[in-house]
Formats: C-alpha cells, sequence, structure tokens
C-alpha cells in the first residue's frame, strides 16, 4: 500500500493570533494500522514515513517536491479566517445591544 502524502497549512493553535503567512506542511498518511505492542501495550507501526514532517514557502514548492519524488499527494486550500475586529471598550459602550449583567 502506497502513502499518500498530504499538503496543507496547518491552523494555528490558540496561543497565535499574529497575521504572519505561515507555511505550507507536508505529512504522509498513515500506509498500515497501528497494532498494539503484546509486551508493554504500545500503540507503533512499521511506516516510519507517518513521522516525516516536511514545511515549505509555497504550496508550489511543496507540489514541486513531491512531484519531482515520486510521491502521490492531495493539496487541501486553507480556510479564509474570519476575525472580528472590535475594541475591548465596546464591550462597556453605552448603546450595547446586548444586556450587561454580572
Amino acid at each position: 500500500m502506497v502513502a499518500i502524502a498530504r499538503i496543507y497549512k496547518p491552523a494555528r493553535n490558540a496561543m497565535q493570533s499574529g497575521t504572519a503567512p505561515r507555511r505550507w506542511l507536508l505529512k504522509f498518511e498513515s500506509a498500515s494500522a497501528r497494532q498494539i505492542d503484546p509486551l508493554m501495550g504500545w500503540t507503533s507501526s512499521a511506516d516510519t514515513r507517518q513521522q516525516l514532517r516536511l514545511w515549505f514557502d509555497t504550496c508550489e514548492e511543496a507540489i514541486e517536491y513531491a512531484t519531482r519524488e515520486g510521491i502521490p499527494f492531495r493539496v487541501e486550500e486553507p480556510h479564509k479566517a474570519t476575525r472580528r475586529l472590535i475594541a475591548y471598550s465596546d464591550n462597556f459602550k453605552f448603546n450595547r445591544v446586548g444586556a450587561w449583567t454580572h
């Protein structure tokens, strides 16, 4: 079974609020199912490619690399981030729409 690579921009975590450009990630999907080690009970896999993560500045660079190395891939376009731009002081304005309760 051939592992397919996934090219995408990972989502920011809760601690990242900046607007700096994110990089593209090429990550291999698991080609075989995980197995439970009978002695220790750990889950393991014989597929070591799933541990590999390659970062690229652009999607085109990632596609070019996967094509050059003969890696089957799929590209997932990033979702458009929506941000509500409001000020903290809007919580306390006089003509606030919602009721202020403690």
